[in-house]
């Protein structure tokens, strides 16, 4: 029967079918299964079911002394609604936790949350006002941070996502945050922490040092300048660049730079050693000018200056080291009357500029380098900048502006000293901070750092080379992400580990009131500390007085640090505090995986790894799986702004969670994962599809017992032993895609197996059987035995991606036993042990075979129905002329070749080769059935049921047809 047409009913009808409306049965059976899904409406149930029963622990209680695999949840921030980056990382890890259980193994999921730090501290501001005290700042943002996680707690529970939502981790819980402190204490202990002068990223609004991961770039519009800075020892100079003296006229060596407001604090100049310097003889106003510039940037330097000069000598970079030159601004105030040293520096180019470069060295990481590798020590270095972005009020000329304010008045002064030789406008990719939205700058704070290249005390590699090597061992998914997280791992600079606020773990160091010097017992107080904590929170540190723990004269000697960890150390030592920590029964170290947004390579990815490359040698897991931002529809970043945001709220609302998840399911998150009304829309069909092939297998097998009713494989139809040999095949195929994280084509095949595997060729072929033959016949059973297998191993493949649709469609398919035996959910099953089929390869071959030849016959048949010759294609009768391997295939189906091509008769010939072979469409004389819609010749037969043919009339009243094949 054609998926056109379907036959009349009747009265003897199997349990579950529909209302008999005709004299001849037909097995039509019915599911409870519903063809609409209602998601939106019918989800929040499931979701309330699933908490009302426990649902996760008793996957738990199921999957217990299975091999365990840990996936540790990368923290989301306790701040705002989530979004739809929240929620396709959350459904990705789900579907990986749900993939791995039904894969046999015991895969615990323990959501966390990050929930100190500044975007909370600025809520509480915000709310309340600044200038707080810090004790009711802890406790409003510790209150702000619960609300938060419990808003967003409801929204993941919404989208399916199984876990151990009543007892998450969280990096605020006392346990957690005394574990930090213990971590510190450990990596202190090692030689890894140390505190010194250096230039951080300094975001003046947020007041603080800025971690690497908080740094955005954004385009900025700065005054670019060449500066000159008169010469100081002429007679070195002359004898540098080989010559008896200098020229007449002033001299300038000349630097080009994009942030004016550094001038003030130069302290010295740079030159690359390789790099050729020319003397030049130029003019201005008349008078002789000597300039020290780059050689091959001489030509472009003078067009900018507009002047016209030539060069007079040459010298290696290496020769102008140590020689000195005078501040631009030495004649305006006391305070710049100072040398700047020539330092030589391989990182000096001839990109652009003049190949001189100016050191500032509290604010740039090369200028620092520079400065200290030549002997300048963290007292001589002068840092005039505040941490609100003003020049202390007692530097001359500058004080208290703000750096951005100061950029003309410096630039004026330059000009007055006749030291500026060019301004002019500069775009450029500049620091941002990523709260704020606002420039940053390098600044030198007394901060304690991580050293990448210390070597612990107890000997070793240093931090870089262990996470280096821990980055070799580590699998990524996909594949890219090594290098990426290589190279930023090889270039960056220490880690600074303190943060200037109050809603943070503390630092909680006693510090020498004169020497800056850690106590000699901070081992043992920090872990006092600690136990403190573990059980009033970081709160008990705010009323800790050093008489407390210290005695006699050191109470008096020594201060508390008032520095907090950065906050990606919280969430990067949560694989110490969590997996090894308030969660340790639940997992294992290291974890298996750890998945996030490709972000993450430089936030959280980067933090564990180094913080456990430190803790334990190793990374803290085997594996990282990233994956790319939502965007819209025409690919564009989604923001409030331009309005093309989508809430996964109103999506689950309006279409269903399932959507989302198979939205999610189906894009390759490896790159951007688009989305838009369109894309959703056909998302819904693709759902729509598997669905009613669901209902269709479900209703199947409503009166089937597989207990009672299954057929043995080697007593099985041969079509039905192929349909489980080819479910095996896309179950192994799944099974490694969902091994190696790959949902999309997971989707795809799923897909392609409903529409053509299924529904455009098996099911299609079935219907005849199933509704035609006898209720109890070998022939119905067999069918329905393929159908129940087939059901129980696509129930298993969809449930990490269409959550609630295999939930709804196991209670209606396990039956009474089987659901009690599951604990009434499907998470609790493992993959489907599908029946042997001795003689697959051979099956599968051969139908792969039948199936080319059904999709040309199925061509013709359209051609003929296009012309009106036939109906429906019962209406026709084939003769097929075929050759080879496509002439055994047909012929070994006998008599049940028609059911293939469902048609009334088929017939096939033998011929020579393949330019014999033909198809040729008949319409059929013969009279048509009442009930199976086929033409044939015995219609009528029986004088008492004039309308059926023989094989009716024999499965209704007689013994009933025997089918071998089909």
């Amino acid at each position: 029967m054609s998926d056109t047409s379907k036959p009349a009913q009747n009265t003897q009808a199997p349990k579950g079918a529909k209302k008999p409306e005709s004299k001849y049965p037909v097995n039509m059976t019915d599911t409870p299964f519903p063809m609409r899904g209602d998601l939106a409406k019918r989800e929040p149930g499931w979701v309330k079911q699933w908490q009302d029963k426990k649902v996760y622990e008793r996957v738990r209680k199921a999957a217990k002394g299975r091999p365990m695999f840990v996936l540790h949840d990368g923290p989301p921030y306790a701040n705002g609604d989530i979004h739809l980056g929240h929620a396709v990382n959350k459904i990705l890890k789900d579907m990986v936790i749900k993939s791995r259980t039904i894969a046999g193994f015991d895969a615990p999921y323990v959501p966390g949350w990050d929930c100190h730090g500044m975007p909370i501290e600025i809520q509480i501001e915000k709310q309340y006002g600044k200038n707080l005290p810090t004790a009711d700042v802890l406790t409003k943002a510790r209150a702000y941070a619960h609300e938060q996680i419990d808003r967003q707690r409801k929204d993941f529970i919404r989208l399916g996502v199984l876990g151990e939502w009543d007892n998450p981790y969280m990096t605020m819980a006392f346990r957690n945050e005394a574990d930090e402190l213990r971590s510190l204490g450990k990596m202190l202990e090692k030689g890894y922490v140390y505190r010194g002068l250096k230039p951080v990223n300094w975001c003046f609004d947020c007041g603080s040092a800025l971690a690497e991961a908080e740094v955005e770039y954004q385009d900025k519009r700065d005054p670019a300048i060449d500066v000159g800075f008169p010469f100081a020892e002429p007679e070195k100079l002359a004898a540098a660049f080989g010559l008896p003296a200098l020229p007449a006229g002033d001299g300038f060596i000349v630097i080009w730079t994009t942030t004016p407001w550094t001038i003030p604090s130069n302290q010295a100049l740079n030159v690359n050693p390789e790099i050729t310097y020319a003397l030049v003889e130029t003019t201005r106003d008349g008078k002789p000018l000597l300039l020290i510039l780059a050689k091959d940037l001489v030509e472009s330097c003078l067009q900018r200056y507009k002047l016209e000069g030539r060069i007079a000598a040459e010298t290696l970079g290496e020769k102008l080291g140590g020689i000195e030159f005078k501040h631009p601004l030495h004649a305006a105030a006391k305070f710049y009357d100072r040398r700047s040293p020539m330092y030589l520096a391989d990182y000096v180019t001839t990109e652009s500029g003049t190949g001189v470069v100016h050191s500032a060295p509290a604010y740039g990481q090369d200028d620092f380098i520079s400065c200290k590798a030549h002997g300048m020590n963290d007292d001589e270095i002068l840092t005039p900048v505040m941490g609100d972005g003003r020049f202390a009020s007692t530097l001359p000329l500058f004080g208290g502006m703000t750096i951005w304010e100061a950029s003309k008045p410096i630039c004026n002064a330059l000009t007055e000293a006749g030291a500026l030789f060019e301004l002019k406008m500069f775009d450029h990719s500049y620091m941002h901070c990523w709260r704020h939205k606002t420039p940053i700058v390098y600044r030198a704070t007394s901060q304690w750092f991580a050293g990448m290249d210390i070597t612990p005390k107890e000997g070793g590699k240093s931090l870089r080379e262990t996470a280096l090597e821990g980055i070799a061992k580590t699998q990524f998914f996909p594949d890219w992400g090594q290098a990426r997280l290589h190279g930023m791992i090889a270039n960056r600079p220490d880690w600074t580990l303190s943060r200037q606020r109050q809603w943070g773990v503390p630092m909680a160091f006693f510090i020498h009131k004169e020497t800056g010097e850690l106590h000699p017992d901070t081992p043992a107080l920090l872990e006092k500390v600690a136990q403190l904590i573990e059980k009033e929170g970081i709160d008990a540190w705010l009323r800790v007085e050093p008489k407390d723990f210290l005695a006699g004269a050191d109470a008096d000697m020594y201060i508390k640090n008032k520095d907090t960890l950065d906050v990606w150390f919280d969430s990067g030592t949560t694989h110490q505090t969590v997996l090894r920590g308030s969660h340790g029964a639940q997992s294992q170290f290291p974890a298996d995986l750890y998945l996030e947004g490709s972000d993450q390579h430089r936030g959280w990815f980067h933090s564990s790894l180094l913080t456990s490359s430190m803790l334990n040698g190793q990374p803290p897991y085997k594996a990282l799986l990233t994956h790319g931002f939502t965007v819209d529809a025409e690919g564009k970043k989604m923001s409030k702004s331009l309005g093309n945001t989508l809430a996964p709220q109103k999506i689950s609302d309006t279409l269903g969670a399932d959507i989302l998840r198979l939205w999610v399911a189906s894009t390759d998150y490896t790159g951007e994962l688009s989305i838009g009304d369109e894309i959703l829309k056909r998302v819904t069909e693709s759902y729509r599809r598997i669905r009613n092939t669901l209902r269709f297998l479900l209703a199947n097998t409503s009166d089937f017992d597989a207990v009672k009713n299954a057929v043995p494989v080697s007593e099985m139809l041969e079509i039905d032993r192929y349909a489980i040999a080819s479910m095996a095949v896309l179950q192994a195929d799944i099974g490694k895609h969902y091994e190696s994280f790959e949902f999309h084509p997971v989707v795809a095949r799923l897909q392609n197996y409903c529409s053509e595997d299924l529904g455009g060729f098996y099911l299609d072929i079935l219907k005849d059987r199933l509704y035609t033959t006898g209720i109890d016949s070998h022939a119905r059973r067999s069918a329905q035995t393929a159908l129940w297998h087939i059901t129980q191993s696509l129930l298993r493949l969809m449930a990490p991606m269409l959550s609630f649709t295999a939930e709804e469609a196991w209670a209606v398919f396990a039956g009474e036993q089987a659901y009690k035996d599951s604990d009434e959910t499907i998470f609790t099953q493992t993959s489907w042990n599908l029946p042997e089929v001795p003689d697959a390869a051979t099956l599968l071959a051969k139908y792969a075979t039948l199936r080319e030849v059904r999709a040309e016959v199925t061509k013709q048949l359209e051609e003929v129905r296009g012309s009106g010759a036939i109906g429906s294609s019962l209406q026709a009768e084939l003769a097929i002329k075929a050759s080879g391997d496509k002439y055994k295939a047909l012929a070994s189906l006998d008599d049940d070749l028609k059911f293939v091509f469902i048609t009334s008769a088929a017939k096939v010939e033998e011929v020579a080769g393949d330019a014999d072979e033909a198809v040729t469409v008949t319409p059929s004389e013969a009279a048509k059935c009442e009930r199976c819609w086929h033409y044939r010749a015995d219609v009528g037969t029986h004088a008492d049921h004039a309308g059926l043919c023989g094989r009716c009339y024999g499965n209704l009243f007689g013994s009933g047809e025997k089918r071998a094949f089909a």
